[in-house]
This record gives C-alpha cells, structure tokens and sequence, in this order.
C-alpha cells in the first residue's frame, strides 16, 4: 500500500548514498536524527516524496537535502547525486574561531601558581 511517488525513508537514505547500508538509514531514523520538513521522522518506513526537505545528522555534521526524486537502485555517486540538492550550510573553517565568542579574561594572578610561585608556597609552609 505504497502511495505513488512515495518512497520508505531508510531505502531513500541507502539510495542517496548518506548511509552505506538499509539497516544503519533504519538505526539513524530510530535514533531520531532525521527530520522530514523539521519533523521527525518516527520509523524506517515512513515516506518521502519529491519536495520534502530531510535534516540529517550524522557523524558530527548536518546535511539538508531536498528531495527532488526517489531512488529506483543504488548507483553510482552520480546518479545518487541526481536525488537530492544539497541545501546544507558550508562548514565552519577549523582554524577560524567563531566571530561571537568573547575571548576568556582571567584575573592577573588567579589561575595556576607559576613554578616561582609554588616554591615561595612550600618555603611559607615548610615542606622545604
């Protein structure tokens, strides 16, 4: 009782190439971390369509793909890549530091004691 058009998530996922079996695109639906149109998505074999927008999260990054067509077989990259249109945002620069974050200030002398400051603390206590 499949509507026209339709098709499982987890397959579509293993068609589209985001996962590389069936049975890992069903672990990361159950896991809740895919989303069709911000909803998530419950189990395996709810159905996309062509139009639907997929947020997807997995292996410490976001992809959002819109469907355009549902997959008949897994192919190559090519044809995998003819499913979806990638909507993600770019990733972040690694060694750039994000433009809000307020650089941490520490006290002049709180934090750990230097060398020079540890030696005149044994000297006071004695364990000289």
């Amino acid at each position: 009782m499949v509507a026209e058009g339709r098709q499982r998530i987890d397959k579509w996922l293993f068609f589209s190439r985001a996962v590389k079996s069936r049975s890992l695109a069903a672990k990361l639906v159950v896991a809740g971390r895919v989303r069709i149109n911000s909803d998530k998505a419950a189990q395996a074999s709810d159905l996309v369509k062509a139009g639907d927008v997929l947020t997807i999260t997995h292996e410490r990054r976001i992809f959002v793909w819109k469907v355009l067509a549902t997959g008949v077989r897994r192919g190559p990259a090519e044809e995998a890549r003819t499913l979806y249109e990638d909507l993600s945002p770019p990733p972040a620069p690694k060694g750039e530091a994000v433009a809000d974050a307020i650089p941490a200030l520490r006290e002049a002398g709180s934090g750990r004691p230097t060398k020079k400051e540890r030696r005149q603390t044994d000297r006071l206590v004695g364990e000289d």
